[in-house]
């Protein structure tokens, strides 16, 4: 789990993004799509288009930060708009936790545990 402060909010970009991204791509996304400050220390996480990749950028008030996880079976699980538009969702930190297990957040119940290593 990632080192937050409590105050600190979680928002999730709805749809799905270009993983090529990096920090300043996905801080301006975050600016002028989510209208949000990618600085404020709050984390942004995107999803790429086959749901196995997520990315977090955070601004921990000292430098940038991106981070990355990838599941190596399933999908992370994503909420839909019917807008087709990139919107911003709140999510507390508990419910990032289950989001970063591969857990469903609006329902947590654990999908997949690893039979064996390699």
């Amino acid at each position: 789990m990632l080192p937050v402060r409590s105050g600190v909010h979680v928002w999730l970009a709805t749809g799905c993004t270009d993983m090529r991204k990096g920090f300043p791509g996905l801080s301006l996304l975050t600016q002028e799509t989510l209208k949000k400050d990618p600085f404020a220390g709050h984390l942004f996480v995107f999803r790429g288009k086959r749901g196995d990749l997520l990315k977090i950028i955070w601004h921990d008030g000292q430098g940038a930060c991106l981070f990355a996880k990838r599941l190596e079976r399933g999908r992370f699980i994503w909420p839909t708009t019917t807008t087709g538009k990139t919107q911003p969702v709140h999510l507390s930190q508990a419910q990032l936790g289950y989001l970063l297990e591969g857990i469903d957040w609006r329902a947590p119940q654990q999908t997949w545990t690893p039979a064996i290593a390699g």
